[in-house]
């Protein structure tokens, strides 16, 4: 499959998803939202897909925004917003809800929406050299790419708020002490560890760690009680399944379980 701002190929079980501006600081534009949102139907409809890695071509991961897209448009800038925002977040709720987990290997500067698109994947795997920064209100403007919603549930509400309000800059190691980020390697290994992260998750129960990310997601909006239920529903609902199964017969029996992602 072919896009202009990504690129996009599935290795075995893992998705790898680039973004391919790196003349531009892989800013995201227009064209790369609703190309985002393209590729998030790819991987849905991609029944080999069962874990997906994000990262960056070049020296950034996404240096935000494209502040020139927006400024070249004019008294249209609010409409092409919305029409931006919409893709992008389409996209993002899709990755979401899919089973796979979602890896951000962050190669370099996480910047706005590059920031955000990091706190919305399920783990990141951080270069050494890069920072992290909001930077929304340096330019007049608030955060989205669903960062007000996962980066509070993530990190806290002070930190959040210190983060958009402040746009301090986070260098790997604040990074992963603040809980952005998982873990922090050397610049050249980052995409062959998040690969290889990413390998391990897709020989796994993905129907599984689906409902992990579903019950974690909304546990932030439940009572105890509602989420309770919901985790005894998911529970119930696989040991049905083909690797709920097969894993409770492989611990009986004492041996490594060989899940289907079914």
């Amino acid at each position: 499959m072919s896009y202009q701002t990504l690129l996009y190929e599935v290795t075995g079980n893992v998705a790898l998803v680039t973004f391919n501006r790196p003349d531009a600081a892989n800013a995201m534009s227009p064209e790369c939202a609703a190309e985002v949102n393209d590729v998030s139907l790819a991987i849905e409809a991609d029944p080999r897909v069962r874990a997906v890695v994000i990262t960056g071509a070049g020296k950034m991961f996404c240096a935000g925004g494209d502040l020139s897209a927006f400024a070249a448009a004019g008294d249209g800038a609010r409409t092409l917003l919305m029409r931006m925002t919409g893709d992008l977040h389409l996209g993002l709720s899709r990755l979401a809800r899919n089973d796979a987990p979602v890896i951000a290997a962050v190669n370099g500067t996480a910047a706005g929406a590059g920031f955000s698109l990091v706190m919305s994947c399920d783990l990141a795997v951080s270069a050494a050299s890069a920072v992290y920064t909001m930077a929304y209100t340096n330019a007049g403007l608030s955060p989205d790419g669903s960062s007000t919603y996962y980066m509070p549930r993530k990190i806290g509400d002070r930190r959040s708020r210190e983060l958009m309000l402040t746009n301090r800059v986070l260098k790997a190691e604040e990074a992963l002490e603040w809980g952005v980020v998982n873990q922090v390697v050397a610049d050249e290994e980052v995409l062959d560890t998040a690969m290889a992260l990413a390998g391990k998750l897709a020989a796994g129960p993905t129907a599984a760690y689906g409902q992990v990310k579903a019950l974690l997601n909304a546990s932030f909006d439940h009572s105890l009680e509602t989420q309770m239920e919901l985790e005894a529903r998911a529970i119930a609902h696989l040991i049905t399944t083909a690797d709920g199964q097969e894993g409770v017969s492989a611990f009986m029996n004492k041996r490594k379980p060989e899940f289907s992602g079914k």
